[in-house]
């Protein structure tokens, strides 16, 4: 450097020279000191703020309402709107019923009628004059009736009172009295069973089908309703894992801003304690939508819209899961839902249904033959005409007498002019007609609802087995995810204590935070599925139940790897096929 300087500057003289040199090189060595000396630590920037609202549960802007189990499943047996549609089903069939039954009521008729006639005549033997003029006045009553034996029977009365201008007549204006019966009775076809009864009969199965599918209704509501409540219980507590979590990173975040202030620990620290705020921020925010939409599926269930602040009412439930519990006794469980469940009765009824229709069809391919008894009573009386003539000339009107309508009913009633008759009537259609056609057809759909039947046995015990074991598995999984919980959170205690004598990071911190709010979740996913499983096997005994066995809640919020991920839903578990029903 000064052999450098020295030929920059030769004509400067010597005595000059070195002080000019050294004042150089002290300027050089300023600025290379100044070039070396590491640069200020920028201040960090200010963190986002987390809103401590998220930390804190929410005022309700409606009434709040203490509920139980069994007080939201007695609210929905008495204010869910579709379990009261299903309460009408049973009256209509029972109308049905009494429909059916009113086709063996008598049946009352009556007439009054009056008549005149006037019209030519192609002979004077028949009114004696250019015209016949008739005046009739008629009236009758009576009563018919479809019986229980298929039989059907009439009677009735009819009075009659002519008056007319034939010369010839020798009760002018007369009475007349009648009394008619008639009876027939089917000996084959028609005789053991009829349309009539056939309705009947079926109109009563439909009647007990009516009935037990209100009762699989009332069943599956109470099921809807004890899943929906403890929905509710685990998102509440799912949220409350999620606000704990927010708490932690809160904590954590403020623990490393005084270490980044004493100059122990780097500024990037509170950047990543930062990032895992924002992420907790969010999974609360989604465990409060789940807690509202669970609010919003249970209140559909347990209350009338109708029901003033209906979507404003909070409900805050008093039951906690209860783990304790005896082992599934599933041959117990098969043989009670075989004997009692609803689906099952019901696909019987339908049977006993099939097999009247069968019976009917089986009596319409005999032949039609039938008894036919007919018996009347007739009396006359009116006014006598005696005439002075005789022959074809009737000759002038002498006298009258008169025979009182007395008489006509005395001769009606007193059995003086019967007439009966007797008669066997038969038919029979040659060849394979449609009676048989329907019989046929009718066997094959027996049997095939036969085998339907023995199909869904073989589905329910099925079903039942599965959530047997689901419930098993689901209680192993309670236990296992409770032991994962208590390490988890001791895994996070050693962390925190490792961290506070320097000995651990602030990654660890958090990767430990999460490990214990995912931890904390599949614990209350796991009771969730338990709780459900049990209202499932407990009604699959009773109902048929759709859906049985699967997850519908999301938790909301589960910690992994710090991306605030929403979570997962609950797990689906096998055998949740549905079991049909045959009607």
């Amino acid at each position: 450097m000064e052999m450098e300087l020295t030929s920059v500057i030769p004509s400067v003289p010597s005595r000059f020279r070195r002080g000019l040199l050294a004042l150089v090189m002290a300027t050089a060595a300023t600025t290379a000191s100044a070039q070396q000396a590491p640069p200020p630590a920028p201040a960090p920037a200010p963190p986002p703020v987390a809103s401590t609202q998220l930390t804190q549960p929410t005022t309700p802007v409606g009434p709040v309402r203490r509920i139980s189990i069994d007080e939201a499943v007695t609210l929905s047996l008495e204010q869910n709107v579709s379990l009261a549609v299903q309460r009408m089903n049973p009256g209509i069939s029972e109308l049905d019923v009494v429909q059916s039954y009113a086709q063996w009521l008598p049946n009352l008729t009556g007439q009054f009628r009056f008549q005149s006639l006037e019209q030519p005549v192609a002979t004077t033997l028949q009114s004696g004059s250019a015209n016949f003029q008739q005046d009739q006045w008629l009236g009758n009553f009576g009563m018919d009736q479809l019986l229980p034996t298929g039989g059907f029977y009439s009677l009735g009365y009819q009075a009659l009172r002519n008056e007319n201008n034939n010369q010839f007549a020798t009760l002018n204006p007369n009475t007349q009295g009648n009394f008619t019966f008639s009876f027939e009775q089917p000996l084959l076809r028609n005789r053991s069973i009829d349309i009539t009864r056939q309705q009947i009969l079926v109109s009563k199965n439909n009647l007990a089908i009516s009935e037990m599918d209100f009762r699989n209704t009332v069943v599956s509501t109470v099921r809807d309703v004890k899943n929906a409540y403890w929905d509710l219980v685990v998102a509440q507590s799912a949220l409350a894992v999620q606000r704990t979590t927010l708490e932690l990173s809160l904590q954590t975040l403020g623990d490393n801003r005084k270490r980044v202030e004493v100059g122990t620990m780097a500024p990037i620290d509170i950047v990543q304690a930062e990032a895992e705020v924002a992420s907790n921020e969010e999974n609360v925010i989604i465990g409060e939508q789940t807690v509202a939409q669970a609010q919003d599926q249970l209140r559909a269930l347990i209350l009338d819209p109708r029901t003033v602040d209906f979507w404003n009412t909070t409900f805050e439930t008093t039951d906690a899961p209860s783990l304790a519990t005896s082992p599934v006794d599933v041959d117990a469980a098969v043989a009670k839902a075989m004997s009692g469940r609803l689906d099952l009765q019901q696909a019987r009824k339908q049977l006993e249904s099939n097999d009247v229709r069968l019976k009917y069809f089986k009596n319409q391919t005999l032949p039609a033959l039938s008894a036919n008894v007919d018996y009347g009573l007739a009396g006359l009386g009116g006014t006598v005409l005696h005439r002075d003539g005789g022959g074809l000339d009737p000759g002038e009107i002498t006298s009258t007498s008169s025979i009182p309508y007395s008489e006509v009913l005395k001769d009606v009633f007193g059995f003086a002019f019967p007439t009966w008759s007797f008669s066997l009537n038969v038919s029979y259609p040659i060849g394979r007609n449609g009676n048989k056609v329907n019989f046929e057809r009718q066997q094959l759909t027996n049997e095939q609802n036969l085998l339907q039947l023995r199909d869904l046995e073989r589905q329910v015990v099925q079903q039942v087995r599965d959530l047997a074991r689901q419930v098993n598995t689901n209680l192993k999984r309670v236990s296992t995810t409770q032991a994962a919980r208590s390490l988890a959170e001791r895994r996070l205690e050693a962390e925190q204590k490792k961290f506070g004598v320097g000995l651990s990071t602030t990654f660890n911190v958090l990767q430990a935070q999460r490990d214990l709010a995912e931890a904390r979740n599949n614990e209350q996913r796991a009771i969730l599925d338990f709780e459900k499983s049990r209202v499932d096997f407990e009604a699959s005994q009773e109902a048929s139940i759709s859906g049985a066995g699967a997850g519908s809640l999301t938790l909301g919020g589960a910690i992994g790897q710090g991306t605030g991920s929403a979570g997962s839903t609950t797990s689906v578990t096998p055998g949740a096929g549905r079991v049909g029903q045959n009607r």
